[in-house]
């Protein structure tokens, strides 16, 4: 293990030259990975690079530029605590949530259930097999929600891939009971249109509001056909979840033409995705306010009727942001940070040739009042440490860490590993640590690092796709007032008030 006392000591510049050839032409016009159907519920196929990359990977290696292959490095505020590597589920590790001493770790084969109680030392309290990609996770209450956006035969934890032009074929909402937390029984799943890429959770005290959200339909595919312009809303009784079903499909994107008022994509906006659902979506129920990532747009939106949520305003980035990927929004709901996924997580983009204004982040500022909010752009932030070719890296889930009269962020960055920033000043937003490792492979484009790094109960916690379940602590007296933060449960994509 390194520790360097300076995020840029041991700066990263692999990739400047080998870039420049065929990578850097397919990355500038990659699509984001396939939402629906999903080819399998495995990880991303490995990518080959050229013989002069994997020459230069090995030269910069062996000059200290980039840390060794599964080398760990960081900023000297952050301690690596522990490392929890796969067990049972073999497949790519997702999203996490959190309750209590517990903490959730999606996976493309299922879900694992951690007691985090000393964070030092998590122990495994259940592992369940339930394949569907991607898996995204989220509790509230007696409950956890988990989305399937792959074609399966059907809805049970048994089923197999199966065409989306299958008529039979099954995509949406699974939802458990995880009142015993070793034994997590499947009571309800609900089918929605596309599937369930992610979703979002809008509590209530007898219900709660699921927000669905897929994308990519095809003509071909008869659960899943244009126009794909909205989301679908789940109504789920705490009591009965079993009763869980789609209650409605809000368009977010009114317009003329098969996929409405969403960004068009090519040709008109070469590199951009076109708008044909939404990517994710983050809530802060204690202010009516949403946000949405949605392909080619930005939305910010209100949830005062969850049920009709109504957009507020609409923005678009057709410059630097290929796909609209996730948000956050700061505590006062002044600001709203838009990631950038970049060649869909499975590119090489954090490099001097992508440069620091693609595959980032956009920093927005929310100005007005009520339903005359706008949504202003202010700056980019994107990790200082470029990456080596052979690793996959752009913007991707973070979490607040909760100070008074700061605007702090942990995020993952897959193989750009984990940053903490600084946002207060919006137009110049800074890194103030970081955590990471050296390229899983030097010889090929393989998918791994941290899929979500979020600040809980004064740890961060990482899952990692590939190498397991991580554990960090910062030391910095800019976070430390976070540690008297305490939640009893987190889902990163419903924003808590940390402070009402």
């Amino acid at each position: 293990m390194i520790l360097l006392s300076n995020p840029r000591t041991r700066r990263r510049r692999l990739g400047v030259v080998a870039a420049a050839g065929g990578l850097l032409a397919a990355l500038l016009t990659a699509q984001p990975a396939v939402a629906t159907p999903d080819p399998g519920d495995g990880p991303a196929q490995e990518q080959k690079v050229s013989e002069s990359t994997r020459a230069e990977v090995r030269e910069a290696l062996a000059d200290g530029e980039i840390p060794g292959q599964n080398e760990i490095v960081h900023s000297d505020n952050i301690e690596h605590v522990a490392n929890i590597p796969k067990d049972v589920l073999p497949g790519t590790n997702s999203d996490l949530a959190f309750q209590g001493r517990y903490a959730f770790a999606g996976n493309y084969d299922g879900f694992r259930i951690f007691d985090i109680g000393n964070p030092r030392s998590p122990k495994t309290v259940a592992q369940v097999l339930c394949p569907g990609s991607q898996n995204d996770i989220s509790v509230s209450g007696n409950l956890l929600f988990l989305s399937t956006d792959s074609s399966r035969s059907d809805s049970s934890c048994n089923s197999t891939t199966q065409p989306a032009t299958e008529k039979s074929s099954w995509e949406g909402m699974k939802v458990f009971d995880i009142s015993d937390k070793t034994n997590p029984k499947y009571v309800a799943a609900v089918e929605t249109a596309c599937g369930s890429h992610t979703h979002t959770l809008v509590p209530e005290r007898r219900n709660v509001y699921v927000y669905v959200s897929s994308y990519s339909p095809n003509a071909a595919y008869p659960d899943c056909r244009p126009p794909h312009d909205g989301i679908s809303v789940i109504k789920v009784p705490r009591y009965a979840p079993e009763k869980a079903a789609v209650v409605g499909f809000p368009v977010l994107f009114p317009g003329e033409g098969p996929d409405g008022g969403g960004n068009p994509g090519a040709p008109t906006n070469p590199g951009v995705s076109k708008t044909t659902g939404c990517h994710d979506i983050t809530v802060l129920p204690g202010k009516d306010l949403a946000a949405g990532a949605c392909m080619g747009d930005g939305i910010l939106f209100s949830i005062a009727d969850p049920e009709h949520p109504k957009v507020i305003d609409q923005v678009q980035d057709n410059v630097n942001f290929a796909f609209w990927h996730s948000a956050t929004f700061n505590q006062k709901a002044d600001k709203v940070i838009f990631t950038d996924e970049l060649g869909g997580g499975s590119g090489a983009t954090c490099n001097a040739e992508i440069g620091p204004n693609r595959g980032a982040d956009g920093i927005y500022d929310i100005v007005g009042k009520g339903d005359k909010r706008k949504l202003v752009f202010r700056s980019y932030f994107k990790i200082p440490r470029h990456q080596a070719n052979t690793e996959n890296c752009v913007a991707h889930n973070g979490s607040l860490i909760p100070v008074r009269g700061r605007d702090l962020m942990v995020q993952a960055w897959y193989q750009g590993g984990v940053s903490v920033w600084d946002f207060t000043d919006s137009a110049h937003p800074k890194e103030i640590a970081y955590f990471d490792r050296g390229p899983l492979t030097t010889d090929t484009i393989r998918s791994a690092g941290s899929w979500s790094a979020y600040y809980y109960n004064g740890y961060i916690y990482s899952n990692e796709m590939a190498r397991g379940f991580d554990v960090l602590k910062i030391n910095d007296r800019r976070t430390d007032p976070a540690r008297w933060v305490k939640l009893r449960e987190l889902n990163v994509q419903t924003q808590p008030d940390y402070f009402d």
